[in-house]
């Protein structure tokens, strides 16, 4: 396939059009070409390069080249708070027939190389001129690349997001980002940004960090920003500055063996080899120490190419749609305009939990909020603790000395419920006991007024039950966070038996005002996150029950590349929260979930984890620990590859009766609960996407959960 045939795949493509004004410098012979990158749309729809968008590019540049008179220096820069988030991965997805897919990235990474390649080098015919990237907002991947293309970067102290995300998705920067960034600012520093920040979560920085690695040549302030830079521009161009006399030294030879080999580790401790991507940059980043770049541009072409056809490539994006349109509009909710106002929340309780659902109410809906609590000095730590958080976010720059003195004047205490009388909002985060919190709501229903939304921030029980009693049980629903709350953007908004629609529309408006991202279920024991991975940990517990040993146990499930073993995540839940939840689920499930015998053990000795600090520092297991979790008539030790193939058989099994029983919309949702709630990497694509590119569903179930094409490569 020809670079001329990659625009006939990809007709639906919102093109970045590449605009050229000309601007005139004082002292400079010549104007300044300044090319503006801008699809039509505003910053709610970022900038992003596809095939059409790489053309415009390229004509932009040849116009230049033919203006009259010749220009001094070609300069980009990007739409209001965006520069360009790099490639349309959308061209990726619209490509059916597989054996397409090959041929046509293939020309798509030759074409962003030579797009970037031709306005980054600043050849006009016969002479060259020099290039700048005046990054003025949001700059990921092939924006990015851009940028290092040119001869000089400035930028923007406003900068909310750079970075190249591509690893995270199960690709690698392939339009020269793996070859310039090490050689701009060293391979340690490349390392980080590209394996690093990739691996965790897909970590972005700010403009003023990326300055600080001397990925920017100048750090300019947000307001005026554009006529900053090109004053700036001015005083290269006349020579008043060199921006590369401030550049760090490149160090090479061992000090780059040594980025490498630390990327090399990053990739083995989080992914342990369960993916391609990151270990293929390394490749990379690697060659990059020596290769020049027409040989270093065609080994990230042949990556890219490579890399396209992989199961957790399909993955990868699968996961990237559900969490960038999916988890934005939760399928299923009622009409939004049935939503109430909030204006006053309150929280019953004031421990660890309660604070936090304080603090994420007082920081994103700007409201008051009340706790309250039976002991007045509980109470009182409960506000002092929340208050604290916000001297913590003033520290960091999160918000304002004004925002800090209103946030904590909002947030107070009640050891009566009186002061909810005027609450829009009410949620529980109490002992996680049934008959405890209905006598809350009881307490609530008589004191709130009647278009009070009542929710439960349970992590296992039955909100319907939890209703039952009271004379109004459609305005109960839930609202379960994960821990911890300012962290983990899911939230599961659960609808009870009897809750109506004006209820889960208020509900699901919070949520977003919250900014966290919502997922509507049904109400069943333990809803989705806390169900699977509480029938994922029975069948590791088990194992160890039956005597195999502890770190097999753990690191069985290590090929999957989860962002932590199954027993460190029983320490970081605690072992007496993870024994409500599985106690819940084996009164409902006893076929299924396993009495927790071993692990009410490990509460009753009062192990916080099965693992310790040896002698030498390092982590080592907890003898006492592992001896709570073996039973004494123990059938015979599993080797790793039955405790996996045992785990993910159970999440099959699982998953399939959740579907069946219609506790979410589609498994795209179970998916996204997992990506959000548990942090379950995007090259699983969730969970579903795993098991049925291993062929596990339709080993357990007879069937797949999504048709082939839907995040594998089978087509």
């Amino acid at each position: 396939m020809t670079i001329d045939e990659v625009t006939l795949d990809y007709p639906d493509e919102v093109v970045t059009a590449a605009h050229v004004r000309y601007v005139t410098l004082p002292g400079v012979a010549g104007p300044v070409a300044l090319v503006t990158l801008d699809n039509g749309h505003d910053h709610t729809r970022p900038s992003t390069f596809g095939p059409a968008g790489l053309r415009s590019l390229l004509a932009a540049v040849d116009g230049i080249e033919a203006h009259d008179p010749p220009v001094a220096a070609i300069a980009v820069t990007g739409k209001p708070f965006i520069f360009s988030v790099g490639a349309d991965l959308g061209f990726r997805s619209s490509i059916t027939e597989a054996d397409r897919l090959r041929p046509s990235l293939d020309a798509l990474g030759r074409l962003g190389h030579d797009a970037f390649a031709r306005l980054g080098s600043g050849r006009l015919g016969g002479r060259r001129v020099p290039t700048f990237a005046l990054v003025n907002g949001a700059v990921l991947g092939g924006g990015l690349e851009l940028a290092l293309h040119c001869d000089y970067r400035a930028l923007s102290a406003g900068i909310p997001a750079l970075a190249f995300p591509e690893v995270f998705l199960g690709l690698v920067p392939a339009w020269g980002g793996t070859q310039l960034l090490p050689n701009l600012i060293g391979a340690d520093r490349a390392v980080s940004v590209i394996i690093d920040n990739a691996l965790s979560q897909n970590r972005t920085l700010r403009g003023s960090i990326a300055f600080e690695l001397g990925i920017g040549d100048v750090l300019l302030e947000p307001a005026d920003f554009l006529e900053e830079a090109l004053a700036w521009v001015g005083r290269v161009l006349r020579e008043e500055i060199d921006p590369v006399a401030g550049r760090r030294p490149v160090e090479r030879g061992a000090a780059w063996a040594d980025a490498v080999a630390r990327g090399r580790a990053l990739a083995d401790a989080r992914l342990h080899g369960a993916a391609p991507a990151a270990y293929r940059a390394l490749d990379l980043i690697a060659l990059a120490e020596t290769a020049d770049r027409a040989s270093g541009f065609a080994a990230e072409t042949q990556a890219l190419a490579d890399l396209s056809v992989s199961g957790e490539l399909a993955a990868g994006l699968y996961a990237f749609d559900l969490v960038q349109k999916r988890a934005k509009r939760p399928v299923g909710g009622p009409d939004p305009s049935l939503a109430r106002p909030v204006t006053k929340v309150g929280v019953v309780g004031a421990g660890l939990m309660a604070a936090q659902l304080a603090l994420v109410f007082a920081h994103r809906l700007e409201v008051p909020v009340v706790l309250t609590d039976i002991d007045s000095e509980r109470l009182d730590a409960g506000v002092a603790n929340v208050h604290r958080e916000i001297d913590n976010l003033l520290l960091r720059h999160r918000i304002s000395a004004d925002q800090a003195n209103r946030y904590k004047a909002n947030v107070t205490g009640s050891r009566t419920l009186d002061a909810f009388a005027d609450a829009d909002l009410v949620i529980e985060a109490v002992f996680e006991d049934l008959a405890v919190k209905q006598a809350v709501f009881a307490e609530l229903e008589a004191v709130v007024a009647p278009t009070a939304v009542l929710l439960t921030n349970t992590s296992a029980l039955s909100i319907t039950e939890m209703a039952a009693r009271l004379a109004h049980p459609e305005r109960v629903a839930g609202l379960h966070f994960f821990n911890p709350v300012s962290v983990l953007p899911l939230v599961e908004v659960v609808r009870a038996a009897r809750t109506d629609d004006a209820t889960v529309a208020t509900t699901l408006a919070v949520a977003r005002t919250l900014r966290k991202d919502a997922v509507l279920v049904a109400d069943a024991p333990a809803f989705v996150v806390n169900r699977l991975l509480t029938r994922f940990l029975g069948e590791v517990l088990g194992a160890a029950e039956q005597g195999t040993p502890i770190e097999q146990v753990d690191h069985a499930l290590d090929p999957l590349g989860l962002p932590m073993s199954p027993l460190v995540l029983l320490s970081l839940v605690g072992p007496p929260v993870a024994l409500h939840v599985a106690e819940t689920l084996h009164a409902t499930f006893p076929d299924r979930f396993r009495a927790p015998t071993s692990l009410a053990r490990l509460v009753e000795a009062g192990r916080g984890s099965v693992y310790t600090t040896g002698p030498d520092g390092t982590q080592i297991v907890d003898p006492s620990a592992a001896a709570a979790l073996r039973s004494a008539a123990g059938v015979r030790p599993r080797t790793a590859a039955e405790v996996r193939e045992a785990a993910l058989r159970a999440l099959a099994e699982e998953i399939h009766l959740m579907l069946t029983e219609k506790i979410v919309a589609e498994a795209a949702d179970i998916d996204l609960c997992m990506i959000l709630g548990a942090g379950w990497p995007f090259h699983l694509g969730g969970i579903t996407p795993y098991l049925d590119r291993t062929g596990i569903s339709e080993a357990v179930t007879g069937e797949r959960f999504a048709p082939p094409g839907v995040a594998t490569t089978r087509r």
